[in-house]
Formats: structure tokens, C-alpha cells, sequence
């Protein structure tokens, strides 16, 4: 499968995850099918680093789209939860992107993995979308990039320690269960992954974050009306 393929099955899995939340105002069954599209788009941010050929312009690219979706992310959000305090998924991926860089550019590896710890704690502190567990499921697909099982041993285990406080929580919520499973089943599209890019979309994939976020808080508007 190229990355082409890969973008196409995570934006429809975001869709249908962002489009659920509109039409219910909260979660439902079909939130599920949105776990698959963060590992996804995680996985291409590492490739995206090994590929990319001006990797400047691929850093001020996600960062001007993380300022640019920011609004229609914080209006969607405010529709569904009533709360605009969460930075768009563009600023978590920025975020893993430049922890490789700092980590493969460090004169000490030590360094290196101390930087990509901070990266995932300001990801939590700034309440980035995914927060520590996004910047490092970024990192160690990157890290474990020529290593596949140990790369899927670590994105299942990072996925499941970071349900574990769910699990042994007094007041489970048994369809964290479920979410966990279905994160975890994100890892199947991308092993089929054969490195070839495919056809050339970028700023289709791109845009469609801001621009579909918008379309569904219109949604959301008409829906409470």
C-alpha cells in the first residue's frame, strides 16, 4: 500500500470519527472507527522525515497549518465539549517531527531521547491533541523504522500503557476496551505500507482538516437548531 493509500483510509477514518460527533454531539459507535487515523498519520510524519526533500519547508508546512485549523478546530470542539483549550493535531505532529530531528541531529543519543521526554511533556502541558502519547508514537515509529516487530511491540504497548489507568480505574468505562483495541488496529493498514508515495496530494490532505472541521461545526449549528 503507498502513502497515498495510507492518507486515504486515515481521512476517512477521521471523517467519519469528527462527523460522528457532530451528529450525536458526543461519543458513539462509530467514534471507534476514528482510532485508526492518528497511528496513521504518526507513521507518515516519520516516513515524511525520511523522504521529504526540504525538510524546512516540511516544518513551516505543519506549522502553518496548525495555525491556520486552529480556529475551526477550537469552534468544533467548543460545539461538542465546550471547551477551546486543546491545540489542533497539526501542533502535536510538528511537535514529533521536530523531536526526530533534534534527536538525530544530537551529539549524544542520551540528549536526544531526553529531548523527545520534553516534546511529549509539553504536548500534555500546552494540551496538544494526543498530547505525550502523540509525539511519542511519532518518535518510535521513526526510531523502529527498520525494525518492524519491535516497532509494532512498542506503538501496541505505548497504546495499551496508555489505557492503563482507564483499566484499573474504580469507575471503568468499559469502552475504553474497545478503543484501545481499535488504536491498536491501526498497525495492520500500516505494515502493508510498501514505500512508495503514490499519487501526489499533499495539500489536498492538508487542507482537509481546517476545511472539513469548519463544514462540521456548520453541521453541528444547524443540527442544535
Amino acid at each position: 500500500m503507498s502513502s497515498f493509500g495510507l492518507k486515504i483510509i486515515a481521512i476517512i477514518s477521521m471523517l467519519i470519527d469528527h462527523t460522528a460527533y457532530a451528529l450525536y454531539g458526543g461519543f458513539s459507535f462509530w467514534n471507534y472507527l476514528g482510532r485508526l487515523a492518528f497511528p496513521i498519520f504518526a507513521f507518515q510524519i516519520a516516513q515524511g522525515y525520511q523522504h521529504t526533500s526540504n525538510l524546512k519547508k516540511y516544518f513551516l508546512r505543519l506549522f502553518v497549518f496548525a495555525i491556520l485549523s486552529q480556529i475551526p478546530f477550537s469552534f468544533f470542539l467548543y460545539t461538542i465539549t465546550g471547551e477551546f483549550l486543546t491545540l489542533n493535531i497539526f501542533f502535536t505532529l510538528t511537535l514529533g517531527l521536530l523531536s526526530i530531528f533534534v534527536f538525530e541531529k544530537s551529539p549524544s543519543k542520551f540528549l536526544g531521547f531526553l529531548f523527545c521526554a520534553f516534546c511529549a511533556f509539553v504536548a500534555s502541558f500546552l494540551h496538544m491533541d494526543y498530547g505525550y502519547y502523540g509525539v511519542l508514537v511519532i518518535f518510535l515509529f521513526y526510531l523502529f523504522r527498520d525494525h518492524k516487530k519491535i516497532m509494532v511491540a512498542s506503538f501496541l504497548l505505548l497504546t495499551i500503557l496508555r489505557y492503563i489507568p482507564v483499566f484499573f480505574n474504580t469507575n471503568f468505562y468499559y469502552p475504553n476496551i474497545i478503543l484501545c483495541i481499535c488504536t491498536c488496529l491501526a498497525i495492520i493498514p500500516i505494515l502493508f505500507y510498501n514505500g512508495t508515495r503514490g499519487k501526489k496530494m499533499t495539500y489536498f490532505f492538508y487542507l482537509f482538516y481546517p476545511c472539513h472541521l469548519a463544514l462540521l461545526t456548520l453541521l453541528c449549528f444547524f443540527v442544535a437548531i
